[in-house]
């Protein structure tokens, strides 16, 4: 299962905000969803509808279920998506870009923390899937990123640099304190 996200420019409920199309790719049927828009939402139990709602962040739990962001009335969500429904259910408030742990139990975000600059409003923490609990990660820095799993207890992210970005690596049970990992370099991708 392959997923990504690009912005669109031109959706005329977007005004001043962004945009954005996400689509999955089933790389074993060739089946392509061209727009996550285009699943059924449900938000507290009910279906949801709102021509504002743009789907981001996603990060696959095996080649039939998801999780990802989705934005709508100013506000962000974690979603539990279904690819066979074509659905996706609401989990959790405030949750951008999850990415879930190599043991499915774990899920890595960035979190808008109140009281913190609108520019720099994100802190990485991550939630246990069985019992909702979140940890706060002891980078304070704001990190407006996707955090990737090094393996089931390092996160990797990229933060600004002198030469673009840098990837930092940090604990994710809240121990520890962020590493700096390489210079220059951002976006890592994982092989197993």
């Amino acid at each position: 299962m392959v997923a990504w996200t690009v912005f669109v420019s031109g959706d005329s409920y977007a005004g001043t905000a962004f945009s954005t199309r996400t689509s999955i790719l089933d790389t074993g049927t060739w089946r392509l969803d061209g727009s996550l828009e285009d699943y059924r939402i449900v938000r507290d139990g009910r279906t949801y509808r709102s021509p504002d709602v743009n789907f981001w962040g996603v990060t696959f739990a095996d080649d039939a279920h998801f999780y990802a962001t989705l934005a709508t009335g100013g506000q962000t969500y974690l979603v539990r998506g279904d690819v066979a429904a074509r659905m996706v259910t609401t989990v959790r408030a405030n949750v951008e870009c999850p990415s879930l742990s190599p043991d499915g139990t774990r899920l890595a975000f960035k979190k808008r923390v109140a009281g913190l600059p609108a520019d720099a409003p994100w802190r990485l923490t991550v939630l246990d899937l069985r019992t909702m609990r979140e940890t706060a990660l002891t980078e304070r820095r704001s990190v407006d990123d996707q955090a990737v799993w090094l393996d089931g207890g390092t996160l990797a992210y990229s933060l600004p640099g002198d030469y673009g970005g840098d990837l930092w690596a940090v604990l994710a049970d809240g121990g520890g304190s962020p590493r700096l990992l390489t210079t220059a370099a951002l976006a890592p991708a994982v092989v197993s």
